[in-house]
């Protein structure tokens, strides 16, 4: 700004404006800088004038009275909005402005004024605290206005003097400021009095703002910075699990700060805003525009973080518009504010849940309030000063004296402690300032300055008689105290602010913040609190996505994906199971995944186990068949020592079937390869060793041919041994190096657990089944060369079909293998082998049990003997 500069006639002031680079976000902040800054120019020009013109101090223009006041040895000045209506008069710079005229009594704002004339009476009259000293007080109303505010704190530094002598630098006319009320006046007040040091105590003064010791470092208060307010509000409302919630506050110090709290621990505490408005008590139309963004909305959840002036404004137009339902959270500043209840308010703040200062009775407050205090300070009477007549309270306050016999407010008072703890802090720092003590009172010759009583209520620290401890934190501050009131209807209809909590930061943690939420009526008479969320709450077994250009409250719930599970409610992601588990079909929960193999117990095992055994049977009653028949000309001409070796290594196979059935193990896995590829070289030794013995046996009828003495009964014992040792060597190479084991396969199936015979080295595997194979080829190549050899000892051509049928079968069987899934691939293994097993014993011994057991007419030596001829 500007300097104010005199014209060259020195009868008038002209003042530059700067160019403004943006419109201020709060008129009346802005106008009562320019006012601030305008006072100390025209005093600082008017001293300079003075001198060269007058030899006398003298103010320009008309003092200001104090509303009340009364003279002491120190004195103590006060601050209030006794009325919260101002008329602005009209600016025309032509002529001097009229007076501000105020209106609207603020009852509460005028009990503050009352206590604090209690409390200074009640230490006058101490013989404890300045017993020879009296305490004076000069009391102003600043009309709910920063404007007024300047002229009152103006006048608490100046006085109401005409002239102060021939200088104007001396002593302030009090030594400390109670109040004011509301934090934007608060801030007007300590920094206008900063610069000379004069403390200024604020019993309602919230703004965090205030906190900072270098800018207000004269100010102190009695109760607690909104740094606690903001952050109990975010609290309660993730108590109370409202993710989605309004927001509205005055446009003011106060509001703003305090919202900026809320909102940042908002946001820490997972809370989301739907809206945050502001509105000034001067805008009425930002006011409808918060009010059409109300009803628009979908929070169910407000916080009100507004001045019960604003808050009166908001409540009116609310009703106005019949808006109701809606759950309030409230602050000190009017949560418990008498001016809000109304015989409509009730609809709209009904269920309102807020903080509030801690009742406290102050004995002898009530009569006091009735009566002394209209008996002394508020006397009716006339006085003159400096030739002018001054008309105190009765003709200019007649509102003021229609409360004289009304008190139903005050038990509801919750402000009276606060102001009681600041008249008796300064009075606690006089006291320690004046050197008093009982015997010999204090020391009146002491000039006691404003910045001594400053630097003593720093180190202010005393217990009241109702056993309240004050004294002022490293911002100025007392311990904060909270209590959490509810709006509910009495028994008599009336509007009750209901204690339902409290905060106590002197507590231990965990007791300091305590809620009974069953005692709560909520908005609409309801007792289950409101539910106010962007979307509801993910239950276990889905995720929270959030939705596009939302907030992070607004999103989807999706359900996990299998495997992964989330077993709380509102999971930001889902989390995957351990690897033996899988997730159950809720999608909350790891539950052990299901084990597969084959059981005995299962279709598929009692088939596979019904047709090994009846293969068994079979071929043991083929055994006991050719037993009894061993002696006859077809069993003799098929070489019955292989072929009971033939039925015995058959016998083998079907029940080496059986070890594949049943959970794997160890000694199982090692048992079931080898046994199956041991009995089954051992089958194709036997049958290798009937088709040699077949080709040797015509060898040896042409004349002279000795062949079969090269092929006896020990030959071809010795060559199914050593085909079968050589199988037996493969099998040990296969176990000593790399043997099968059982494994637990978990990535054929997500939500099971197959248990498989893993083959260790896939080359011993493949070597065993080949071997296998090779026995069987050449025996049916065998077979295929002696096919058509003399029908008496020709098994060559069913040895063909049998080794046709088990090269099929295990021809098919290797994709068949490779393709299945889990014990399918098992059970593909032993229909394979049972195949093979029941395709060697119909093609070679069925034939032979039909002429055993049906045509025992053909079993003779007589018609094998003429057939031969007949061939």
């Amino acid at each position: 700004m500007g300097c104010a500069q005199p014209s060259r006639m020195g009868q008038g002031l002209t003042t530059r404006w700067p160019p403004m680079s943006s419109p201020p976000s709060n008129w009346e902040w802005n106008m009562s800088q320019v006012v601030t800054e305008l006072v100390f120019i025209g005093l600082f020009l008017a001293y300079g004038a003075a001198k060269r013109e007058n030899p006398f101090c003298q103010i320009l223009g008309s003092p200001e009275f104090p509303l009340l006041s009364k003279d002491g040895d120190v004195m103590i000045g006060g601050a209030f909005s006794i009325h919260s209506k101002i008329a602005q008069p009209p600016l025309s710079f032509t002529e001097k402005p009229t007076r501000l005229t105020c209106s609207r009594v603020n009852l509460r704002e005028f009990r503050f004024a009352q206590i604090m004339i209690f409390a200074i009476e009640e230490i006058n009259k101490s013989d404890i605290l300045l017993p020879n000293v009296s305490i004076g007080y000069r009391i102003y109303d600043n009309c709910a206005s920063t404007l007024s505010s300047m002229r009152a704190v103006m006048a608490l530094m100046n006085g109401d003097e005409w002239s102060a002598g021939k200088s104007c630098s001396g002593q302030s006319a009090v030594h400390a400021i109670i109040g004011e009320s509301e934090s934007s006046s608060t801030i007007v007040l300590a920094r206008t009095s900063g610069p000379f040091k004069i403390p200024v105590i604020s019993h309602s003064a919230t703004c965090e703002c205030l906190s900072n010791r270098k800018e207000y470092s004269s100010f102190f208060r009695t109760i607690a910075s909104d740094l606690y307010q903001g952050r109990l509000l975010a609290q309660m409302v993730k108590h109370f699990g409202w993710t989605w919630v309004g927001a509205v506050n005055s446009d003011s110090d106060y509001g703003n700060h305090g919202m900026a709290i809320f909102l940042t621990a908002a946001e820490e505490e997972g809370v989301c805003v739907e809206y945050t408005e502001k509105f000034d008590r001067a805008e009425p139309e930002k006011l409808m525009k918060v009010v059409e963004v109300i009803r628009k909305s979908t929070a169910r959840v407000i916080v009100g973080f507004l001045a019960h002036v604003e808050m009166n404004n908001l409540l009116q137009q609310l009703s106005l518009h019949n808006i109701t339902g809606l759950q309030f959270i409230g602050v000190e500043a009017w949560i418990t504010a008498d001016s809000l209840v109304t015989p409509t308010s009730f609809s709209v703040l009904g269920g309102s849940l807020g903080f509030a200062v801690p009742k406290a009775n102050i004995s002898g407050l009530n009569d006091f309030i009735i009566k002394d205090f209209w008996e002394t300070a508020f006397a009716c009477k006339e006085t003159i000063r400096d030739n002018m007549t001054e008309t105190t309270p009765c003709r200019e306050n007649k509102d003021l004296i229609e409360l004289k016999y009304y008190n139903d407010d005050v038990a509801e008072l919750r402000y009276p402690s606060n102001i009681y703890k600041a008249i008796y802090a300064v009075a606690h720092a006089l006291h320690s300032i004046l050197n008093c003590s009982n015997s010999q009172g204090c020391d009146k010759t002491v000039k006691v300055t404003p910045w001594q009583v400053v630097e003593s209520l720093k180190q202010v620290n005393f217990t009241t008689k109702y056993g309240d401890q004050v004294w002022f934190d490293s911002t100025g501050a007392t311990l904060a105290q909270y209590e959490v009131v509810n709006w509910q209807r009495g028994s008599d209809g009336s509007v009750q602010f209901k204690p339902v909590g409290y905060y106590d930061a002197s507590l231990p943690p965990g007791q300091k913040f305590v809620l009974k939420t069953e005692a709560i009526i909520w908005s609409g008479g309801k007792t289950e609190w409101p539910v106010s969320v962007c979307s509801e709450r993910c239950r276990p077994g889905t995720y929270k996505v959030l939705r596009k250009g939302r907030p992070v409250c607004c999103y989807d719930c999706i359900p996990c994906a299998e495997g992964e599970i989330s077993n709380r409610t509102d999971s930001n992601d889902c989390k995957k199971c351990p690897e033996e588990y899988w997730s159950n079909q809720n999608r909350d929960a790891c539950i052990l995944k299901n084990v597969e193999f084959l059981y005995f117990t299962e279709v598929m095992g009692i088939i596979l186990v019904f047709f090994t055994l009846f293969g068994v049977l079979l071929t043991l009653t083929v055994a006991i068949l050719f037993l009894i028949n061993k002696d006859t000309p077809l069993v003799k001409a098929n070489n019955s020592e292989l072929s009971f070796l033939l039925l015995f290594s058959l016998t083998l196979c079907f029940l080496c079937s059986l070890t594949f059935i049943g959970p794997p193990s160890e000694w199982s896995c090692m048992l079931r390869h080898t046994a199956f590829g041991i009995t089954f070289v051992l089958c194709m030794s036997c049958i290798l060793g009937k088709t040699i013995v077949v080709l040797m046996a015509f060898r040896a009828t042409l004349p002279g041919s000795n062949v079969m003495k090269w092929f006896g009964p020990a030959q071809q014992r010795l060559s199914v041994l050593g085909f079968t040792l050589i199988q037996v060597v493969i099998c040990i190479l296969w176990l000593t190096i790399n043997p099968p084991f059982p494994f637990k396969n978990m990535k054929l199936s997500k939500n099971k657990i197959i248990l498989e015979c893993a083959l260790g080295s896939t080359v011993g595997f493949w070597a065993v089944l080949g071997y296998i194979g090779l026995l069987a080829v050449l025996c049916f190549v065998l077979a295929f060369l002696a096919r058509k050899l003399p029908d008496n000892f020709n098994e060559a051509k069913f040895i063909t079909f049998s080794m046709l049928i088990f090269c099929a079968v295990w021809i098919t069987f290797i994709p068949a293998y490779v393709s299945s899934p889990g014990k399918f691939t098992v059970a593909v293994e032993i229909f394979a082998i049972l195949a093979s097993s029941y395709g060697i014993l119909f093609c070679i011994f069925a034939p032979k049990c039909f002429i055993l057991v049906l045509k025992p007419e053909l079993n003779t030596k007589k018609h094998l003997l003429g057939k031969t001829q007949y061939n």
